[in-house]
Order: structure tokens, then sequence, then C-alpha cells
């Protein structure tokens, strides 16, 4: 499993019932997790001195229970500043696990000593565009949601990455790579973290199970001559590390060589010393044998 360990502002203290008791700088949330079926007694103190509860409703969502906790705050991985407000449906605009990806692409693109331009898709709130430009890129950053996009903007701002060379655009992932493999553009490197389920501005529906490998293939067609690196990321539960490796080696290692590696990413949990699954990664990279 890749473990993101390198937190200092975030950790995961405890878990048990379903939920996850997480420490974000100096506050603490107690958030609903699928993954958490073990039921272990909660001694922790911050189970009780929590600044915010989010509860799930039987009949499906859920709502926030407030305790001290501002409307927004930041915290910092290595030198990229997040801003963090709570909001719907149990999040906080940052999926921490994500890190140990950071970390991997950043040396891809520092190692590499050439320009190296960048196409994140389904980019939420720019953690993977703020760490890709930290290293060096040009990013190109793509999400469908307006709010998601200018979140993301503030994030690059805080980080010091204003006069990046950062393109920010509200778009359908999808058909954005359309236009652009009609447009001729090529991209050294993209990554995506697509929904499990969603619908395009013309009521398009996204089902991963169905649209990720067509999409895939798609975005093989935008790759540069000399491409990079592919990450993928999937919290759906059917897309499991070896799904991931089998269709990336089918797309992008029959044409460009390289080699691809897949696996689940995951969270240490302070009080256990276990590590939190969170999903899985796939990565293809032209360099073979790095992970």
């Amino acid at each position: 499993m890749w473990t993101a360990e390198n937190w200092k502002d975030y950790e995961v203290i405890d878990t048990s019932a379903g939920e996850k008791l997480e420490r974000w700088g100096k506050y603490l949330l107690v958030r609903p997790d699928p993954q958490v079926i073990w039921d272990t007694p909660k001694h922790h103190s911050g189970w009780k001195k929590r600044n915010g509860h989010y509860h799930r409703s039987s009949k499906g969502g859920g709502e926030w229970e407030f305790f001290n906790l501002p409307e927004e705050w930041t915290i910092h991985y290595r030198d990229l500043t997040f801003h963090l407000k709570p909001f719907s449906f149990k999040h906080t605009g940052l999926f921490p696990e994500q890190a140990v990806n950071w970390d991997w692409f950043s040396e891809l693109i520092r190692r590499a000593e050439r320009p190296v331009k960048v196409l994140n898709l389904f980019a939420y709130t720019g953690g993977a565009t703020i760490s890709a430009a930290k290293a060096g890129a040009s990013v190109t950053h793509v999400d469908a949601s307006k709010g998601m996009v200018n979140w993301a903007k503030e994030n690059a701002a805080s980080s010091g990455l204003s006069d990046a060379p950062i393109r920010w655009l509200v778009d359908d992932c999808v058909k954005f790579v359309q236009r652009e493999i009609r447009r001729g553009n090529h991209y050294d490197a993209v990554i995506m973290d697509p929904p499990s389920y969603g619908r395009g501005p013309g009521g398009e529906v996204w089902k991963i199970e169905e649209s990720i490998f067509p999409f895939l293939t798609l975005v093989s067609e935008i790759l540069s001559d000399k491409p990079l690196f592919v990450l993928l990321n999937s919290y759906t539960t059917g897309l499991q590390p070896a799904v991931l490796s089998y269709m990336m080696h089918t797309v992008f290692t029959a044409r460009f060589g390289g080699c691809v590696e897949a696996d689940e990413i995951g969270l240490p949990v302070t009080k256990s010393s276990l590590v939190l699954p969170c999903g899985a990664s796939g990565r293809w990279t032209s360099e073979q044998g790095i992970s």
C-alpha cells in the first residue's frame, strides 16, 4: 500500500464503528468512513472533544454538528497551503491520502529536467495542481464546478503560486479532452480523479465502470510524443488496483511502453499504528521501475 506518511498538520488519530477521528491542524473532526467496519473502544479524548462531527443520516446524506470550529482555516503540506471548510457530504476540501501521489509525480517532474505540461482532470480544489506547479510544471486545471476552481485558485495563491503557469478552466472534462484532440494540443502528463457517478452540463451520464476505459483511450490521444506519466485515482469499490493496472497497461503501455503500477493508498492511524485504506491509484510512467 502507498501511504501518505509525511503530514505534519494532519493525522488520523483513531477509527471505530464507521467513523474516523482526525486532526486537521489544531482542530479535531469526526467523520464517517465506510471502510471502518470494526468497533473498538473510543478511549481517545478527542472523540468527545471534537470541533466538528458529521452525522450520516439513515435516509442518505447527513449534516455537520460544530463545536467551536471556524468557518475556514488552513493547513500545510511541505511548502503548500490548503484552505479548509466543512461542506456538503462530510468533505473539507482536501483528500490527505493523495499526498503520497503528489510526492511521486513531483519527483518525476523535477527529475525530468525539461518543460513538463500537466493536465489535471476532475481537479477539485487543486492539491495535485499546486503540487505539480510547485515542482516546476505548467498545469491546466479542469473541473466542472466553478466553486471548486475558485477554491483551487485560493490554494495556489496561498502557496505562492499566483503567477505560476496554471490555466484554470471550468469545463466538462470529457468534452474538454475531445476539443483538445481536435485542436492538436498535447500534454506530457495527465492526472485524473474521476467521480463514481456524475452528469455533464448537457445531462450526459458519467458512470465510472462504463465510462472510464473509453475515457482513458481518449486521454491517450492527447499525450505528447514523450509522455512522462499518467495518474488515475479511484474511490470506487469495484475498481481495485488490479483493474486499474490492467486498463492502464492496455491503453498506455501498449502504445508508449513504460510500466504500470497500481496499489491501494492509505493513511497511517496513530492509535493502532495500522493503515486506513482510502481508495486506489494506478500509475503509468515512461520510466521503467519508477514507483
